[in-house]
């Protein structure tokens, strides 16, 4: 799977619709309102909710893009939907996420968003 690929972070830098994902002053603002522990909570939580289940409804809608500086994160690294997680990660649709996908996903997010606010 290799959820931190040298390769993977390449390729989604070189997609001009992945790449184009950025904070904005109101992400900074509730990143320093809310320490790195309390946003990657909300990310596992959000990862679990909508990205864990084998199937979902409203599979490749279910993540907003703006109201949390992680829904960014997630159309920036292609964890957004299992959609995208079949296609950059090969984490195929079907099955429920295991616990170490669930992790690593929640890594990949938290290490954008690290490196976006120099935290």
């Amino acid at each position: 799977m290799g959820m931190d690929s040298q390769e993977i972070r390449e390729r989604l830098a070189r997609s001009r619709f992945r790449s184009r994902f950025r904070l904005d002053e109101k992400d900074w603002a509730y990143i320093q309102t809310k320490n790195l522990e309390t946003i990657k909570r909300h990310a596992g939580e959000f990862v679990l909710k909508r990205l864990a289940p084998a199937y979902l409804e409203k599979d490749g809608k279910q993540t907003p893009f703006k109201g949390h500086p992680v829904f960014k994160a997630q159309h920036a690294t292609a964890t957004c939907c299992r959609g995208c997680l079949e296609k950059w990660y090969k984490i195929p649709k079907g099955r429920s996420l295991t616990t170490g996908e669930i992790h690593g996903i929640v890594a990949v997010i938290i290490a954008w968003i690290r490196e976006r606010s120099n935290l």
